[in-house]
């Protein structure tokens, strides 16, 4: 078979531009535009004004197998992030040469990524979660019980998904709650930098400024660096049991991490531990609420709540993308690849292929064992997989007893982001036993 060259693979510049712009995102554009590439062009070139030309991935199977040779397909050459070409400049301007504001483990490749990871991969395993088990279930049970006293009607997203998972998070972190909404506005701040309403900018009047321009707020960084440096030196002066002293007191190789290191390591666990969970579990609700039957299926057998998280995941697959770069030339699926080429793994587009899943776009909460990429795949594969799955059965165990009937009571919403993305609005209509 020969191999064909990027200009015979490229994508029709208006799906092109569907990925790159965050409303496609919220209204439905980049689900259409996945469907199209994976039946036309599995494995296409975008070229978008402004942004450097990338391959999109869009087939379970081939993200699956990038996935797996971090070798040949690395994180931290290039920003794993999407990111514009103007904004690439000022970031390496800024770090003098490199490519990312921050360094984290989704920045990494090996040997660092393993060091790294290694350091709190033991906090985030199933038996030392099983410890908190009992304190998350009294989270769950408050944010029930919370959702009960709105009398029948709430935004579940912002009355209920938004909390739940980030006072876990922010617990097993050590984090005081008095500080938690001041990390809730942060973190909307910080993956909703491009949406109207959850972007800094765009409340400060810049709401018309191109997305590129907004998506790199240089401000809530550094309000994360200067809250989390605080944490820092006050668990290094008096060390507790919490996660946050497991960072500030880390080493590697005998030397300790560097203050960016273990800011981007805050930053990461305080942000992504939170957010995509929130999104997954108000993608639950707004499935149960859209699907009576699955609801009804789901109140006479309480056993498929594990279902009901992992095609909750799937079906809402708040990680987006991921950006890889290829570390030389070489043949894959039928392309040409060159050394340094950008490759976008597009995990929405995976988790509805429809070589993997029947029916992909119906949320089923029966569909069996999990074969979704929502957490990703192989060394990447996301660190907070178990607890985010454990805190969301724990929360669906204590509603779905008491809850009798749910519906839309409104229109949702989903937020305007290429790179995490989920609903910020939900209206719902509901009755508790």
């Amino acid at each position: 078979m020969s191999v064909m060259t990027a200009a015979d693979h490229r994508i029709p510049a208006d799906h092109a531009f569907n990925l790159v712009d965050p409303a496609a995102y919220a209204d439905g554009r980049t689900l259409e535009t996945y469907r199209w590439l994976r039946k036309n062009e599995p494995l296409g070139v975008a070229e978008v004004e402004g942004v450097d030309p990338f391959w999109v991935v869009t087939r379970h199977a081939d993200i699956l197998e990038i996935s797996r040779q971090n070798d040949l397909f690395h994180n931290g050459d290039r920003n794993p992030v999407l990111t514009s070409q103007a904004a690439d400049k000022r970031v390496r301007e800024m770090m003098g040469g490199s490519p990312h504001l921050l360094r984290t483990l989704i920045h990494m490749d090996a040997p660092d990524h393993h060091k790294y990871r290694a350091l709190t991969q033991a906090w985030f395993m199933p038996q030392n979660l099983k410890k908190l088990e009992d304190d998350i279930r009294v989270i769950a049970r408050a944010a029930v019980d919370g959702m009960a006293a709105k009398g029948g009607t709430c935004d579940f997203v912002n009355e209920v998904a938004l909390y739940f998972p980030l006072r876990v998070i922010m617990k097993i972190l050590g984090v005081p709650e008095s500080d938690e909404p001041r990390m809730l506005k942060l973190t909307q701040e910080l993956f909703g930098a491009t949406d109207p309403e959850l972007g800094r900018r765009a409340k400060a009047g810049e709401a018309d400024k191109p997305a590129e321009e907004r998506q790199m707020d240089f401000g809530v960084i550094t309000d994360f660096f200067e809250y989390f440096r605080k944490l820092s030196e006050a668990r290094r002066a008096n060390p507790t049991e919490d996660l946050a002293s497991v960072i500030a007191n880390s080493k590697i190789d005998g030397q300790p991490i560097s203050d960016l290191e273990a800011m981007s390591y805050y930053i990461i666990v305080a942000t992504a531990g939170h957010d995509t969970t929130s999104s997954s579990t108000g993608g639950a609700m707004w499935g149960l609420a859209e699907n009576p039957a699955e609801f009804k299926k789901l109140k006479a057998d309480l056993s498929l709540i594990p279902s009901l998280v992992d095609e909750s995941i799937r079906w809402t697959t708040p990680v987006k993308t991921f950006m890889r770069t290829v570390t030389q030339d070489m043949d894959f699926a039928g392309r040409s690849f060159k050394a340094n080429d950008w490759l976008m793994l597009c995990y929405a587009s995976g988790n509805r292929d429809e070589a993997v899943f029947e029916a992909p776009d119906a949320f089923r909460i029966d569909r069996g064992p999990a074969k979704h990429i929502a957490f990703g795949y192989g060394a990447h594969l996301c660190i907070g997989q178990h607890l985010a799955k454990m805190e969301m059965r724990i929360l669906w165990e204590e509603m779905i007893p008491r809850l009798k009937s749910v519906e839309l009571a409104g229109e949702p919403a989903l937020s305007e982001a290429f790179f995490v993305n989920g609903p910020k609005r939900l209206p719902i209509r509901f009755e508790m036993a």
